[in-house]
């Protein structure tokens, strides 16, 4: 076995849900499924726009991966189907198939739910499929949250910093944008506010790709009563 040199002083980090880590790890005894959940929760994480997702020509031609592969008895390529179909069957990871030989793979978030399901029913389209990089046929202009958190809502501490890279992790990054436009329409310019809607859009959804709207559109108590309240309340 090759001993590890310790991590180094500066380093980047990839959010775990607490629920994968107290709830689905203990439950998952095979090696090759907890290597491709953890590396696809990593690749999710530092991809960019919308919908958020890895082909399996991307998990292929990865040499770091699939040389982890190389023990298990199988194929590399057999065992990191293995992987995955346990993984689907668990229903830590979701997948879709676009074209013959080419599977996409998504964390099962509410986002990535309502994203598989606008796929399914043609309301949102993938192009590149044949040639193994896949795409969203209209690409969002890359926007820098952090950026417009400061420009808009207040001083980015490093609590918000992290919780901010937890809700990108989370949610689509138009729908933070959307979010923070809303506040600040709203004139409630809080994380907690941000929050509160992101989490309305996950639990209802957003049926035209905008925040939804009602009768109450302009009423700043729409994010803070009911049953999200709690999320705003000091």
């Amino acid at each position: 076995m090759k001993k590890f040199d310790g991590f180094p002083v500066k380093m980047t980090f990839t959010p775990i849900p607490n629920t994968f880590i107290n709830n689905l790890m203990p439950q998952i005894d095979d090696i090759d499924e907890l290597k491709i959940t953890l590396y696809i929760m990593e690749a999710l994480y530092n991809k960019k726009g919308y919908p958020r997702f890895i082909a399996f020509s991307e998990l292929a031609g990865n040499a770091s991966l699939m040389s982890g592969f190389k023990k298990t008895g199988n194929s590399p390529g057999e065992a990191l189907k293995k992987a995955l179909d346990k993984a689907i069957e668990r229903k830590t990871i979701l997948h879709l198939s676009l074209e013959k030989d080419e599977d996409i793979y998504f964390l099962n978030t509410p986002a990535d739910r309502q994203a598989v399901e606008k796929l399914q029913s043609g309301e949102l389209k993938l192009t590149g499929a044949k040639t193994g990089i896949v795409t969203a046929v209209v690409a969002a202009e890359p926007v820098n949250i952090f950026a417009l958190y400061e420009e808009n809502i207040g001083m980015l501490t490093p609590m918000i910093a992290e919780e901010l890279k937890d809700a990108i992790n989370i949610y689509p990054e138009t729908w933070i944008e959307d979010a923070i436009k809303e506040a600040v329409k709203q004139n409630a310019r809080r994380w907690s506010y941000i929050t509160a809607i992101l989490e309305r859009w996950s639990k209802e959804g957003r049926s035209d790709g905008a925040y939804r709207r009602d009768t109450k559109k302009d009423d700043p108590e729409k994010y803070t009563g009911g049953r999200y309240g709690r999320f705003v309340r000091h």
